[in-house]
């Protein structure tokens, strides 16, 4: 058996392997209790955590700041529910997810498209915008593209966003597109030549456009992408674990009081480019996105 002094030393070792444990847990992962509940955990530290992918005018940096359309909505809504702050932290689009269920974060805030395949990994909002496809081509279009087809036709070098709606659609088609981690590189690959043409939402490669006008590209007239001759409706919302469904509701119910609200939606979206034309369809649920029954 040892001493007084020597069994206070041992214990304040372990002390400090526990503490030094659990700051670098800290580190990684949000902080929530053990099967607690998650919403009144953020109500407690009055902050929520989300992840986004730097795609403007959803979510991105500014200045070092946080903004964008899906970020003003945020922080309306939380704050509504007591969460007074909302903090970033950014990662590729299509590590979204897979940071989400890693706890990196407790929401993904990018606007992201409500389909089936994403709806057996995570739960879904109702929907926040609807949206339609562009095409972001050289300056002149000198392929003449129009829409997905058009780029299969004319063989064009496509780029897409990993983990985006248009990487779906290309696969889809057979078109054998690069994939690039953000809009920025999207455009750099037209401007370089390495693509002839990077596919996203009209919303977000016209923001772009406008906040690079010496870069030598256009935007194409939007579409809505046809798959298999039907149309792909396009809606995108906030995305949740599956197991937080007491926040995925509150969330809901605040979303509901903005989205039936067009003055509402528009005060808190509309410096950021959005319109009527992006105000969800009342008719149109995730319960139905999620299903393909649309």
């Amino acid at each position: 058996m040892g001493t007084k002094k020597s069994r206070a030393r041992a214990i304040a070792l372990v002390a400090g392997a526990v503490l030094t444990a659990a700051t670098l847990s800290g580190c990684t992962k949000t902080d929530t209790a053990a099967g607690g509940d998650l919403l009144q955990s953020l109500k407690d530290k009055g902050t929520v955590t989300v992840g986004f992918a730097g795609e403007a005018p959803y979510s991105f940096e500014e200045n070092g700041q946080l903004t964008g359309a899906t970020v003003a909505l945020h922080r309306e809504i939380f704050r509504n529910l007591g969460i007074e702050t909302v903090d970033g932290v950014q990662t590729d689009f299509g590590a979204l997810i897979p940071g989400l269920q890693a706890q990196r974060f407790d929401a993904v805030s990018a606007g992201m498209s409500i389909l089936p395949e994403r709806c057996e990994q995570a739960a879904f909002s109702e929907p926040e915008f609807m949206y339609t496809t562009a095409l972001m081509v050289k300056e002149g279009n000198p392929l003449g593209l129009t829409d997905m087809p058009s780029i299969k036709d004319k063989g064009a070098k496509m780029a897409v966003m990993t983990g985006a709606i248009e990487s779906d659609y290309a696969t889809s088609l057979g078109i054998d597109a690069t994939q690039v981690g953000r809009p920025q590189d999207g455009m750099d690959a037209v401007t370089s030549g390495r693509s002839d043409v990077f596919a996203l939402t009209a919303i977000s490669l016209n923001w772009l456009a406008d906040h690079n006008p010496d870069a030598p590209v256009e935007v194409t007239e939007s579409f809505v992408a046809e798959i298999d001759g039907k149309p792909q409706v396009g809606a995108g919302g906030t995305v949740f674990r599956t197991d937080n469904r007491e926040l995925l509701d509150a969330y809901n119910t605040e979303l509901r009081k903005i989205t039936s609200d067009k003055d509402k939606y528009l005060s808190i979206v509309g410096e950021f480019g959005f319109t009527e034309a992006e105000l969800p369809d009342p008719e149109l649920t995730t319960a139905k996105l999620c299903t393909g029954d649309i």
